[in-house]
């Protein structure tokens, strides 16, 4: 059964934001501003794209504008995330090898058809894993950096280049960034039904046939996160993403 589109929902909504507003506040978590705003923003998109979406899925050249739409937020977020400086568009490459092969693999199997109401919702899927990756083993990979700056010139004095100093401190802490997805994997079923799952039966599909969607998408969703993770972490062991200052050798 699907909800209902009325006051009510409206109502527990507003009451759940405040909710999670009030607990970070009383918390001291310090986003308690953030989080109503950020499900304020959520209401306001999602509600122009709802009506955006069934204009766009009538012909190829909006559909393709959209979806590019969806990269250049998604890319702008995440580097924006990771770092502050004129560097941070380079978050863009790891989404995008990340998710452009895996989409375009999808479009040539014949698995997913070239169609706005199924391509649209999947390329978000795989773009928002792409993001999270990407924000989540930048930061991890710069903030070690930063904490551990002593064990980066140790490996400078020990003959190391720089790229190779830089991705043995940074490894272990972007690799951080597979967890969650490696986790909702391996628990899919048990601990959640993930929202694919449950939108395919509530959409009236049967059992099995949700199943196997659920299953296509964490599975194209662990192959975009690693590579994101991947391209992320040479970019910043190679100092194309960075923050100031950065570790570097003398002289570089």
């Amino acid at each position: 059964m699907l909800l209902p589109v009325n006051a009510t929902l409206g109502i527990v909504l507003a009451v759940l934001l405040a909710v999670a507003a009030a607990i970070a506040s009383l918390a001291r978590l310090g986003h308690s501003r953030a989080i109503v705003v950020a499900g304020l923003r959520a209401a306001a998109q999602l509600a122009a794209v709802s009506y955006l979406i069934g204009w766009v899925v009538r012909a190829l050249p909006p559909l393709l504008c959209f979806l590019l739409l969806m990269f250049a937020v998604a890319a702008r977020t995440a580097g924006r995330r990771i770092t502050r400086n004129r560097t941070w568009w380079w978050a863009a490459v790891p989404i995008g090898i990340g998710v452009g092969p895996v989409v375009g693999l999808l479009l040539a199997t014949g698995l997913v058809p070239p169609r706005g109401l199924t391509l649209i919702p999947i390329t978000g899927i795989l773009i928002g894993g792409a993001l999270t990756a990407t924000v989540l083993g930048g930061r991890r990979a710069l903030d070690e950096l930063e904490s551990r700056r002593g064990e980066f010139e140790a490996g400078l004095a020990l003959g190391l280049p720089d790229r190779d100093a830089r991705m043995e401190v940074a490894r272990p802490a972007a690799s951080d960034a597979l967890l969650p997805g490696l986790d909702q994997t391996r628990t899919v079923g048990l601990v959640t039904l993930p929202g694919a799952f449950v939108g395919m039966l509530l959409g009236g599909a049967s059992p099995v046939q949700a199943g196997a969607v659920q299953l296509f998408v964490l599975v194209a969703l662990l192959a975009v996160q690693a590579a994101a993770c991947a391209v992320v972490l040479e970019l910043v062991a190679r100092g194309r993403l960075h923050r100031v200052p950065l570790p570097a050798a003398e002289g570089e």
